[in-house]
């Protein structure tokens, strides 16, 4: 087995305490970061968003190889100093009114896996806090709103009319989900995209920054 495809089984198998050795195995016998990264470690995210839509894979096992992913990642920051690893940028956060984060985690997870810096701004956030830090960061693709509540989705409504009206609204793509989401609801307030689940998102998420 080549030093990649090492990296690349144990990130899909969640080997979250062998991962930081093996990247450094890796990393000695002469792989490049880059190639950890590409071939390994997001190929590996990749591999597992696809069996999590199949069926094949459930959320613990995702949030693992994430997890993972994000510890063999530490070991590769400091060699990939001065490159831009991120292909994209992204806002994320819970809408206004709306305290779970579980499901917003797992999807930064795998956007980040995806190789898309995100900004969270958590839960529980406001429009205007959206709109902030949209204004604050002008080099975002992405700006991803969450609502896991039916009581919610009336602030997710009006959380994406506010980022509609952004001066710079053509220069990112606004992506919605959470449990009572819809494609149609999403297509009401005006979203550029929803996703059933964060597999989805992460692919999505690639599409939209490409």
């Amino acid at each position: 087995m080549s030093s990649v495809q090492a990296v690349k089984e144990n990130v899909e198998r969640g080997k979250l305490k062998l991962i930081k050795g093996i990247v450094q195995e890796a990393l000695d016998a002469g792989c490049t970061p880059e190639d950890l990264l590409n071939q390994g470690m997001i190929a590996a995210m990749d591999e597992v968003g696809a069996k999590f839509e199949a069926g094949q894979l459930y959320v613990p096992q995702m949030l693992a190889a994430a997890k993972t992913m994000a510890a063999g990642v530490e070991v590769l920051k400091p060699l990939m100093k001065g490159e831009s690893g991120a292909t994209g940028k992204m806002v994320m956060g819970t809408v206004a009114g709306d305290l779970h984060d579980i499901g917003k985690n797992l999807v930064i997870m795998m956007i980040e896996s995806a190789g898309i810096e995100v900004i969270d701004l958590g839960v529980d956030v406001p429009a205007e806090k959206f709109v902030e830090t949209i204004q604050a960061n002008p080099d975002i693709n992405l700006v991803g709103c969450s609502a896991l509540l039916t009581t919610t989705l009336e602030s997710l409504k009006n959380t994406v009319a506010a980022i509609n009206q952004c001066p710079n609204r053509q220069n990112f793509k606004v992506m919605v989900g959470g449990a009572p989401v819809t494609q149609e609801f999403a297509d009401e307030i005006g979203a550029d995209a929803y996703t059933e689940n964060a597999a989805e998102a992460a692919k999505k998420a690639k599409e939209l920054c490409a």
